[in-house]
């Protein structure tokens, strides 16, 4: 299924966080609209696709609208909204980002984020967090490895389970190796890396797993759809494919006990390295 290439404008680019990020940045920041991996795996799952204001009624993953004046929206702004945010005592932390992936395959032209993250090694803010499934985010590693020596930096890239495929679903948006090394590289290079199992899937050997991750990574952070999609109890996952996927691979692996049991084994893996939830995300690691 092809993806529509959208352009657009934007008044505005930072976006004063509420809702499940409250407590993780400040901001967040959508270099495009929509997501071409939402025909991936991730997409199955995807919270954004049941938000009528981003979706505007189109099919999630067949659009993709890039917004072209991003880093010129970043720049008007920033002063602002840092402002805004120490004035309430807080991190100007930004999100980047939330409800798209910021290194789809179209960055690779379009250099949406490209943009973006060199407005911000012009006039940083405090924090950034950067939110990925893509093993491109390596082509960005120096521009990130230059800002972070102006602002904290952390880069999370998404990896929910040891297996490539769950039957009857799509194929992830880059194989489970292809993350790992993007990790390693991005490491390598002096950033701080996390890997975000998020949200969790069925493993197959999660004590191999974390080891892995504890070669590569800083830190993880483990995040199952319930309370993880945006609803208390998982309720907008519940409408898709993915509980039933889940549970015929491994039975008992969409409850929160499931996610226990892997927290447990990661805190034995990696102590003291381990997120869960928002508080993962926020950097708070036990």
């Amino acid at each position: 299924m092809g993806v529509r290439l959208l352009d657009t404008t934007v008044r505005s680019i930072l976006t004063r966080t509420h809702g499940y990020l409250t407590d993780v940045c400040s901001h967040s920041l959508q270099p495009y609209r929509g997501c071409s991996f939402g025909n991936a795996l991730c997409g199955v799952s995807c919270y954004v696709q049941h938000n009528g204001l981003l979706t505007r009624g189109e099919r999630w993953g067949s659009f993709l609208e890039a917004r072209r004046n991003a880093a010129e929206a970043y720049a008007a702004q920033v002063g602002r909204e840092r402002r805004f945010a120490h004035g309430r005592g807080r991190v100007f932390g930004v999100f980047l980002s939330s409800v798209t992936d910021p290194f789809v395959p179209q960055e690779r032209k379009e250099g949406v984020t490209a943009r973006v993250l060199d407005a911000m090694i012009e006039d940083p803010p405090d924090a950034l967090v950067v939110q990925t499934h893509a093993p491109d985010v390596v082509r960005a590693r120096d521009r990130l490895r230059a800002l972070s020596e102006r602002c904290d930096v952390r880069v999370h890239v998404s990896i929910e389970s040891d297996r490539d495929t769950l039957p009857g679903l799509p194929p992830p948006a880059a194989s489970v190796t292809r993350r790992f090394e993007a990790i390693a590289t991005l490491r390598a290079a002096g950033l701080r890396t996390v890997v975000t199992v998020a949200p969790l899937l069925p493993m197959l050997d999660p004590h191999a797993f974390f080891g892995q991750v504890a070669r590569v990574a800083d830190a993880v952070v483990i995040d199952h759809f319930i309370g993880g999609d945006g609803s208390p109890d998982g309720s907008r996952t519940a409408r898709t494919a993915l509980p039933d996927a889940m549970e015929a691979v491994l039975p008992g692996s969409s409850s929160l006990a499931y996610r226990d049991r892997i927290v447990a084994i990661a805190r034995e893996v990696l102590p003291g390295r381990v997120g869960v939830g928002r508080e993962g995300f926020a950097g708070r690691y036990a």
